[in-house]
């Protein structure tokens, strides 16, 4: 019975706290050996008292220099993306947990594999931005990449042992987001407070905008396309908004496997950490007899085109990707400050992608100057739509 010796990156957000869930659940599966937050020091500190890790890290400098020196722990500290690459390549680890909200894993990933250990993704930005190094790193290294969200873990668990030309779609659920029904005239309406309000999940904000977006199942088409090495013209999206099934594979035969159950992200987490076993816990078993009913339907894209843009940036590859996820980070953290409205979110990033001179086959510095270009032009362009 393996222990998997854990580092967290990313401990103090929604995906963070669902991963020491599953530690306090399975204690004899996993130990946490490094936890990392962005500024929430009081909460790290709380976490490093229960967990006892052997190291910690801020990715924020100015919250570690101005809250760290209140706290007492003999508790290694580690301090900004340099720190965090510390916490990510430490020896005592032998699997990164992924779960920092934009490109601020990147690199802490990259590192992580360099150093021969196992990552575990929730992260979709550094399969976004960078799919393609991240995996060709990750096969020269032998290290497993490991899916996190629900998504991506349910088609890794359909999928696991099967060759990618046996894949004929790999389709993916989306919920359909707080606005599935609203017309689209309604759409320039919306408020932060509505876009907010998940039917199905409770997340952060950003991850929250996006799901009500669809970006959030566009990012995860490219996601998709890096980790089971399949084009994108096989990832498809269907709505599902009882989010029940959580992906599906149709096979060349025509059969079809689906993974099910509970709405609880400790579930993905669970499997990843204690792969390629199957371990007992205590979330909560799928009851079929109190499930009326199972629901699909195509996505709106003519009123949603963030998928569109998605399958164009994945398909195109290079530094497209890179701009559309920077792009629409900008815009997000504009809708979030009542600076644009919602429609505005896709029309920027489409203005800013068709901007954009792509760089196919990109190296790290090239995508990462892609990230800065976009964000520049996408706060010029926010003012425009």
């Amino acid at each position: 019975m393996k222990k998997r010796r854990v580092v967290i990156l990313g401990s103090t957000g929604s995906i963070g706290e669902s991963a020491l869930k599953v530690a306090r659940d399975i204690p004899e599966r996993m130990e946490i050996v490094g936890l990392a937050a962005g500024k929430n020091v009081a909460r790290l500190m709380e976490q490093a008292r229960e967990f006892s890790p052997k190291a910690i890290a801020i990715g924020d400098e100015a919250s570690a220099t101005s809250e760290i020196r209140n706290q007492k722990s003999e508790i290694p500290l580690h301090v900004g993306e340099d720190g965090l690459c510390e916490l990510a390549t430490m020896p005592e680890a032998d699997m990164v947990l992924i779960s920092i909200v934009g490109t601020a894993g990147l690199r802490p990933a990259l590192a992580a594999i360099e150093a021969g250990k196992d990552i575990a993704v929730a992260s979709k930005e550094i399969l976004v931005m960078a799919g393609e190094a991240v995996m060709t790193a990750a096969r020269k290294k032998g290290v497993q990449v490991l899916p996190v969200d629900s998504e991506h873990n349910a088609i890794f668990q359909c999928i696991e042992g099967r060759r990618p030309e046996q894949v004929r779609r790999i389709i993916l659920t989306a919920s359909g987001g707080p606005f599935r029904t609203w017309p689209a005239g309604d759409l320039e309406k919306v408020t932060r407070a509505q876009a907010l309000k998940h039917p199905t999940w409770v997340m952060g904000a950003k991850i929250t905008i996006d799901s009500a977006t669809l970006f959030n199942k566009g990012l995860e088409m490219i996601e998709a396309r890096w980790l089971f090495d399949v084009e994108m013209a096989r990832v498809d999206v269907i709505v599902h908004p009882q989010s029940i099934i959580h992906s599906m594979v149709e096979f060349v035969d025509n059969s079809v496997l689906a993974q099910l159950s509970a709405t609880d992200m400790c579930f993905p987490i669970h499997f990843a950490v204690t792969w390629p076993e199957r371990v007992p816990n205590r979330l909560p078993p799928l009851d079929f007899t109190k499930l009326a009913k199972l629901e699909f339907e195509a996505p709106r894209t003519k009123d949603f085109p963030a998928l569109d843009l998605a399958r164009w940036a994945g398909t195109d590859g290079g530094t497209l990707p890179s701009v559309m996820n920077a792009a629409n980070e900008v815009a997000v953290a504009a809708f979030l400050e009542d600076r644009c409205t919602f429609p505005a979110i896709w029309r920027t990033v489409e203005n800013v992608m068709r901007a954009h001179t792509n760089k196919p086959h990109a190296t790290l510095a090239e995508i990462l100057d892609a990230d800065a270009w976009a964000r520049a032009i996408a706060v010029e362009k926010i003012a425009a739509v």
